[in-house]
């Protein structure tokens, strides 16, 4: 089957992977928008998680194509189960999000309440940890380790691709899963690294996908980046016989170019100011005392929630946030400012205008460049290396140390935004003026 997309054209999808689609677990996607609230500020961002989820499965298999193209697997199998298992992860790795946006996470069950027989232990490194207590909220990625390895989801997997189990693609999605058989090792090599990071790192197809489609339907230039050049030059590197994601030397400006593109995305789409009132707003409806939004444990419930449903529920709701939000009647934004240091400026005005009878939300976003910079032992620990193919003399070292980026960027850029009542904003604006705030 072709499936025709603006951002990559024609994407194949085999016989199994469509039943994967019609699945309601999937379908459920087409009604959670990729961007939320980004609609209020660019009209065109109304594309779904669907199609993203579909597209970062295509650009998985371009991957792994130039990856492992004169690569000598033990048997052909191998090639195409690994190949099949990566694409379904890609498929599937968002398959649990949430309505509208991560804040909804707010109002998820316990973590206990999904029995997710699959995090009985987790492991990272060698180290074995029990399930979280109770008391720990579960987040979207629980939800999509749940749909994926206990749901009507997992059976289709098992009755479509009889060689890959459900818990094989989880822990291509989740790092941190226990996989106890050698189903990711051939001639006495790991892959599930590489496997994974194609799906989850620092230059991931999921990132690819979405800073390229997400440019596309802003209308932005931000996330544009060369697909032609970054996809052929990935490559591998073994360490300890497990084979890391690499890059060759002469892609590396445009592995540059790619983490700038995510980086000014952030700062000027995905922390719109707009996008940003929106979600606080929501937050406050969501963890008002009259609230009865809640997000159920149940899978077959959980996909009844999507972007609509809440939309609606708020619609009926006397809560002044949720009216607010349904009514298109945000805060306005009378105070912004971008910098590298923190400061106490945003604060004092707060105070100010509080002190005069005007209520403030206060928003601060921060974005780094990267994971890399005090990044997780998770994160340390799967490593990218830059090869080159036309010096073998050179050896492999991390990413890190082969660009100077990390260190230009080193820095969080912190995004403080005071917003008030819009019939209240020019009251405000002139407290701040006149006061010299």
């Amino acid at each position: 089957m072709e499936i025709k997309d603006p951002i990559h054209g024609a994407i194949e999808v085999s016989q199994g992977e469509v039943a994967i689609l019609d699945s309601p677990e999937f379908q459920r996607l087409r009604l959670i928008k990729q961007l939320g609230f980004s609609e209020f500020s660019f009209p065109g961002a109304v594309h779904n998680r669907y199609i993203h989820s579909l597209g970062v499965s295509h650009l998985a298999g371009l991957a792994f194509d130039s990856i492992f193209k004169d690569f000598q697997f033990s048997k052909p199998g191998v090639k195409k189960r690994f190949r099949q298992c990566m694409r379904l992860a890609a498929l599937l790795h968002d398959i649990g999000h949430g309505p509208l946006s991560h804040t909804t996470e707010e109002v998820m069950p316990p973590l206990a309440d999904l029995n997710i027989k699959a995090y009985s232990q987790r492991n990272f490194r060698g180290q074995t940890q029990l399930m979280e207590s109770k008391q720990t909220i579960a987040n979207h990625e629980d939800y999509t380790v749940k749909i994926v390895t206990d749901s009507n989801l997992s059976r289709l997997i098992k009755d479509n691709f009889s060689d890959i189990d459900p818990h094989h693609v989880a822990c291509l999605i989740d790092k941190t899963l226990v996989c106890e058989d050698d189903f990711f090792k051939d001639a006495g090599l790991d892959f599930r690294t590489i496997l994974s990071q194609v799906v989850s790192s620092e230059m991931d197809c999921d990132r690819m996908d979405y800073l390229a489609r997400d440019s596309y339907f802003c209308g932005t230039n931000y996330g544009v980046i060369e697909f032609s050049w970054l996809l052929p030059n990935m490559s591998y590197h073994i360490v300890d016989e497990e084979l890391h994601l690499a890059l060759n030397r002469r892609a590396l400006y445009t592995f540059d170019d790619f983490l700038l593109s995510r980086h000014h995305m952030y700062l000027m789409v995905y922390f719109h100011h707009k996008s940003i009132i929106y979600e606080e707003m929501l937050y406050r409806f969501l963890t008002s005392p009259d609230c009865t939004y809640k997000l159920p444990a149940d899978i077959d419930l959980y996909n009844r929630c999507t972007d609509y449903s809440l939309y609606e529920h708020m619609a009926e709701s006397d809560n002044e946030w949720a009216k607010r939000i349904t009514q298109r009647r945000p805060y306005k934004m009378v105070f912004e400012k971008h910098s590298t240091k923190e400061s106490v400026r945003a604060q004092k005005m707060k105070k100010t205008l509080e002190g005069e009878g005007i209520h403030v939300i206060t928003a601060s976003s921060k974005v780094r460049l990267s994971k890399y910079h005090g990044g997780s032992p998770e994160d340390k620990a799967f490593q990218i290396y830059v090869v080159d193919q036309y010096d073998n003399s050179e050896k492999p070292i991390t990413i890190d140390q082969c660009t100077q980026i990390f260190h230009k960027y080193e820095e969080t850029r912190n995004i403080e935004r005071l917003y008030v009542d819009r019939n209240l904003y020019d009251k405000g604006r002139k407290i701040i003026l006149d006061k010299r705030l």
